[in-house]
């Protein structure tokens, strides 16, 4: 039963390339991920042959300029690239996400052209990149990290550990957040590019995880972590400034997500309610079912367009901050409402993992807690409205 669905018509206006990119994703999700999608999450595991094809088609690369290897596209295709998957499975859905919104974004918003020569042809070619700021003790309170960097002739030597790394497993290339000068606070952090096979450094125990199963999870140690100097992203002492404003462009990669995976969900309960038959009805021509299905609806299409919007802005250059934070506060909330309520409208068959939305509602938790939690979305969409800004 985990077959695809028809996808809902879109009530959005999209350019050509948009559009395109669009029916080809939902093309390549319904041929290539949605056959695997139960076996993946079941093994937690995304087979590397998945991988390789989400790079044949572009979409690990979709920002970096065509000079590197990349399709030389803009951040609203890395969107659409996103909810897409995420129709079919979230998990897929979030190695594309974490690789374009995060490392890529981080990479060519802070690194020098050597840094973009020597790395960005990577990252188009094969390389799965990770990002890892989250520690046991900083998590909400980035800043508070416990990994340090001390100086060591033209290296860094980094010590500590970090939880909660997504794509870890897979990925060959870390941005990894540490602290150059304890004794400055924050304007130590700093952002290094760690390499897969630096001696000193490791992934560790995976976790076993709720929900976005198939993606992995893991923990990272450095221990006497030796980086060169030249692996410093940005400036020394500037991490701070690439965490914030990359988690910024990040949050609206997992909008993108949670609204890909409420679709799934709707577009799941909209076909099941035409079929399943009630005192001799489909139950979707009771009122009662179809104002239930109406709201989703709207809901799913408001936080669709806060998504999209914040995603525009990002790419006119204007501010996003606020819309961005809206957008991942709302599209999480409304992914729980819209997978509770098909699990609802399925019944008995809802609860099984025969059915796709059981998993589908339990990916969709993880949208209220990561980049950001729902309250720290709020503290930051409050500090900008009571500022007047």
């Amino acid at each position: 039963m985990y077959e695809t669905v028809a996808a809902t018509p879109p009530l959005t206006r999209f350019s050509e390339d948009e559009a395109l990119l669009r029916d080809n994703v939902r093309a390549f999700a319904a041929a290539e991920v949605a056959p695997h999608v139960r076996e993946m999450d079941e093994q937690a595991h995304i087979p590397r042959e998945l991988i390789d094809k989400l790079f044949d088609l572009g979409l690990m690369a979709v920002e970096i300029p065509e000079q590197y290897g990349g399709a030389g596209g803009h951040f609203f295709l890395s969107i659409i690239a996103v909810e897409e998957l995420a129709r079919v499975d979230p998990s897929v859905a979030l190695v594309v996400d974490v690789q374009n919104t995060l490392v890529i974004n981080a990479l060519l918003r802070w690194g020098g052209d050597d840094f973009k020569r020597r790395f960005l042809p990577r990252l188009a070619g094969g390389a799965v990149g990770a990002y890892a700021l989250s520690e046991a003790g900083s998590g909400s309170d980035a800043f508070a990290m416990a990994t340090r960097a001390d100086a060591d002739g033209d290296h860094y030597v980094l010590n500590g550990r970090k939880l909660w790394i997504s794509n870890a497993e897979e990925a060959e290339l870390f941005i990894v957040f540490a602290n150059a000068a304890p004794e400055e606070g924050y304007r130590g952090i700093t952002a290094f590019m760690v390499e897969r096979g630096t001696p000193g450094f490791r992934v560790g125990k995976k976790e076993d995880k709720l929900g976005i199963r198939a993606s992995s999870t893991c923990e990272l140690l450095l221990d006497d972590c030796r980086v060169p100097r030249e692996n410093i992203l940005g400036e020394l002492g500037r991490g701070y400034k690439v965490a914030i404003e990359t988690l910024n462009e990040g949050r609206i990669g997992i909008g993108a997500q949670m609204i890909g995976l409420a679709q799934g969900a709707l577009d799941h309960a909209v076909a099941y309610v035409q079929e399943r038959k009630q005192f001799g009805k489909p139950i979707g021509s009771f009122q009662g079912v179809q104002f239930q299905i109406a709201q989703a609806a709207t809901e799913l299409e408001a936080a669709r367009l806060l998504t999209y919007n914040a995603a525009r802005l990002r790419d006119a250059g204007s501010g996003y901050l606020t819309p961005g934070a809206m957008a991942k506060l709302y599209t999480s909330q409304v992914a729980e409402r819209v997978t509770s309520l098909a699990v609802q409208l399925l019944g008995g068959v809802g609860y099984t993992r025969d059915y796709p939305v059981e998993k589908l509602y339990r990916d969709a938790i993880i949208g209220q807690v990561y980049e950001g939690t729902s309250n720290m979305q709020l503290q930051t969409i409050a500090k900008q409205v009571l500022s007047g800004r």
